[in-house]
């Protein structure tokens, strides 16, 4: 948007909701488009970790065919980062928790 434009936008927007309602509205519209906007930047992100899952679960499939045997270095790469996940996943998954409850020793003999 040029500037001509959003002046024209302002002096409407001033006319139609008055000078004391006018800040309150342009912080609720700047807070919608920041939403908006996040929204946008965290389904990109969505969307790029989805296309890389494709991606690595393709080259998958290339290296079972070949019996993981004569891989291109794309594929022993891509085989390489999903060992490597798993082994995140697996160690998230086996990882010691932490006990939050308390043991109360009762030797009063109550």
């Amino acid at each position: 948007m040029g500037f001509w434009e959003l002046l024209v936008i302002a002096v409407v927007g001033l006319l139609v909701l008055g000078p004391e309602r006018l800040p309150g509205a342009i912080r609720s519209v700047m807070r919608t488009v920041n939403s908006v906007k996040q929204f946008g930047q965290q389904m990109q992100a969505e969307l790029s970790d989805n296309l890389r899952v494709h991606e690595l679960h393709q080259k998958l499939k290339q290296a079972e065919q070949k019996g993981f045997l004569d891989l291109t270095d794309e594929e022993k790469a891509a085989v390489a980062e999903l060992k490597k996940a798993a082994e995140d996943v697996n160690k998230a998954g086996t990882a010691p928790t932490k006990n939050t409850t308390k043991h109360h020793d009762d030797s009063s003999g109550t």
